[in-house]
């Protein structure tokens, strides 16, 4: 079984992100500036110290994407096999068609990096224009910071 095939396996729901944060031993940081519309969130931890949050997005309307996910561990996300990462300033970037998935999950768009001992993932699924994905990731701050909008 591969490390993110584990991860999927581990899930396990929580009750809001109050709940994430005791499950990490921190706030949780989470984006600060404004998301799509979405039609439901899902807070999980997925193992030891990690949580995801996953935000299903209205893609009721054309070209509108589907999903965001923000992973935050002390430890690396598991490997989705995406390929060989491209940096993108403080950002490893993975991209995949993902041809399987319904229209508005595809493409993958992720972005990877560390900040203040954790380590972090925001993933896009659907039409993401990439500048959209780095604004969103420049904004994920812990509650509290005063860097957050």
């Amino acid at each position: 079984m591969s490390a993110y095939d584990r991860l999927m396996h581990e899930r396990e729901c929580l009750e809001g992100i109050a709940a994430a944060d005791a499950h990490l031993g921190r706030a949780v940081p989470l984006p600060g500036a404004p998301l799509p519309l979405m039609r439901w969130v899902e807070v999980v931890a997925c193992g030891p110290h990690a949580v995801q949050v996953e935000w299903n997005l209205d893609s009721t309307r054309p070209r509108s994407p589907g999903r965001l996910t923000l992973y935050v561990g002390l430890v690396p996300a598991p490997d989705r096999g995406l390929g060989c990462p491209t940096q993108h300033g403080r950002y490893a970037c993975r991209h995949a068609a993902l041809l399987e998935a319904q229209d508005d999950l595809r493409p993958v768009h992720e972005l990877a990096w560390e900040h203040d001992g954790l380590h972090l993932r925001l993933t896009g699924q659907g039409p993401w224009p990439a500048d959209e994905l780095v604004a969103l990731a420049d904004s994920v701050r812990p509650a509290g910071d005063p860097q957050t909008r």
